[in-house]
């Protein structure tokens, strides 16, 4: 069965999102369709709405979700309809060179960089108006229903409560995974944290479940301090408070640069600072905010030759079917709090209203 359902659909970019109707198709071979229940907003749906990550229009955004599975297609055994279920924007197919390394996260599957918008067998299951509509990293979140293969999902626990599970999906993984799994952050080890939205946060909380001694927090809205501070940074910067490069500031700060540093913006500045702020022998720095299209860096080939790492990192560095419901089980054991995370619950209409929320730093 077709089923009529709305969602958010962006025609083009720099407008608004515009709640449509739309006709979900059933799933094929392989599929699920699962009726979304919560969706987080990121800013790297932001980033297509403004050009800076570039996707075939129209569109449905949305990665960061959780909801029950309503059918499924022919030859899937991973889910039954009623199960819950996160979407995975990093599928894991199993099968793929970088699914079958121990290091490797990133799947071959994966809508990054192909941007294609279609799923695999080069069509859609969105249609509205006449109209195909793509989708967005194998996701599609911003509707009541979508359509994902069945390496896109994963099955969570049933008393999960999916309104916070869902930062799950993206923004917690992605930064704790950055600290833990990416950086292994260790014991005692000074951090920089570049960037305080969700996914700085995480960060944060990642690095102190590792247990660092010093987190230093860097943003420039110092309104964002305080929440850093409860989920443990212990220092928190703003830039604009001092007319010196901040990569200085820090160094100085911690005797000679941080053991670890993260990027959590998605700008080229900051990524360098990041790099030059950590210790020149044997930092660390990763990379976890969304590079903007088209940007090139250049940087002094010396901060690397004396022996620091530079890293990147894509959810968090975690094998997603595997990982995520995990990482729901030590939520619903208490060994992290998602609650901080969530500032604003809006219902699904007012979502151009959240992605407002979004750009004012709120």
């Amino acid at each position: 069965q077709v089923i009529k359902c709305k969602a958010a659909v962006l025609w083009e970019a720099n407008k608004p999102f515009s709640i449509e109707e739309v006709e979900v198709a059933p799933p094929k071979e392989h599929e699920v369709r699962v009726k979304i229940v919560a969706t987080g907003i990121c800013r790297s749906d932001d980033h297509v709405m403004t050009g800076a990550l570039v996707m075939p229009f129209p569109i449905i955004l949305g990665h960061e979700a959780a909801g029950v599975v309503e059918s499924v297609g022919q030859g899937v055994t991973a889910v039954k309809p009623g199960d819950k279920v996160i979407p995975l924007f990093v599928p894991q197919c199993g099968e793929c060179q970088n699914c079958l390394n121990t290091k490797g996260n990133l799947c071959s599957k994966t809508d990054l960089g192909t941007s294609g918008g279609l799923m695999a067998d080069g069509t859609t299951r969105f249609t509205c108006k006449g109209k195909a509509i793509h989708h967005f990293l194998g996701t599609s979140t911003f509707t009541e229903y979508t359509v994902l293969h069945e390496s896109a999902v994963a099955k969570i626990d049933s008393a999960a409560p999916l309104e916070k599970v869902c930062l799950i999906g993206c923004g917690f993984s992605t930064g704790y995974g950055a600290a833990l799994q990416t950086a292994k952050v260790e014991p005692g080890s000074t951090c920089a944290v570049f960037g305080l939205g969700g996914v700085g946060l995480s960060v944060i909380i990642g690095c102190k479940v590792a247990g660092a001694s010093r987190i230093i927090a860097v943003d420039i809205n110092s309104d964002k301090f305080a929440k850093a501070k409860e989920l443990g940074a212990t220092d928190c910067i703003n830039p604009k408070d001092f007319n010196k490069p901040i990569h200085e500031v820090l160094t100085e700060m911690t005797g000679g640069g941080v053991d670890y540093s993260f990027e959590v913006i998605g700008r080229t500045e900051t990524m360098t600072a990041a790099l030059a702020c950590c210790q020149y022998n044997y930092g660390v720095s990763v990379i976890v905010g969304v590079p903007p299209a088209a940007q090139k860096i250049t940087f002094d080939p010396m901060l690397l030759f004396t022996g620091r790492s530079w890293k990147g990192s894509v959810f968090g560095g975690w094998k997603s079917k595997d990982v995520v419901p995990k990482l729901v089980a030590d939520y619903m054991k208490k060994k992290f709090v998602l609650d901080p995370l969530i500032t604003h619950t809006l219902p699904f209409t007012k979502i151009n209203e959240g992605f407002d929320l979004l750009r004012t730093g709120k």
